[in-house]
């Protein structure tokens, strides 16, 4: 019985140990992988691409006290971005020239309600959610970044527009196995 033990413990820590190295190499090559259900649950590479709408984009939220809020509650992930924030991947649905409303019945853009949009107002830990609001032209340097797929995604209906300075990549999915 005891070998048998010392067997599995010596296997759980080989995978363990795989599995980092894995996740440390797709770092490397510029491969993320999304565990969260924000967007489709698999792997996306960076590309060198423009930032347009429905492109998918990695950013560092900016250091602000929805970011906190969002990041002590487990919302967000910790990582390597200014105030201790992880890289966050979400899409992009509105940017230069688009006009934008963000209120509880959720967001439209250009007049179209965006599915999955309307904000919550409190977590499943019963907490209150931020009631952001926004009516306005999204300027040269702002997008609109959200999960069309989460109607519980912690995206842009409790932060707002997002500045061009803060998104560090384009990605584009290549496996995913959700949604």
């Amino acid at each position: 019985m005891k070998k048998t033990i010392k067997i599995l413990i010596v296997l759980i820590l080989i995978m363990s140990a795989s599995l980092f190295v894995l996740s440390i190499g797709a770092r490397i090559s510029g491969i993320y992988i999304n565990t969260t259900p924000s967007l489709p649950v698999g792997f996306y590479k960076v590309v060198d691409e423009p930032i347009v709408n429905d492109a998918y984009v990695a950013f560092c939220p900016p250091q602000n006290a929805v970011f906190d809020m969002a990041r002590d509650r487990s919302y967000i992930n910790r990582g390597n971005c200014l105030g201790g924030y992880g890289l966050l991947l979400k899409r992009v649905f509105a940017q230069s020239g688009d006009t934008v409303s963000i209120d509880q019945a959720g967001i439209f853009v250009n007049g179209k309600h965006l599915p999955n949009s309307a904000q919550l107002t409190a977590d499943a830990e019963g907490q209150p959610l931020p009631q952001y609001r926004l009516q306005a032209v999204v300027n040269d340097s702002e997008y609109l970044l959200l999960s069309d797929v989460n109607p519980q995604s912690f995206d842009a209906r409790y932060f707002g527009l997002i500045v061009r300075d803060q998104i560090q990549q384009v990605v584009r999915p290549v496996f995913t196995w959700s949604h």
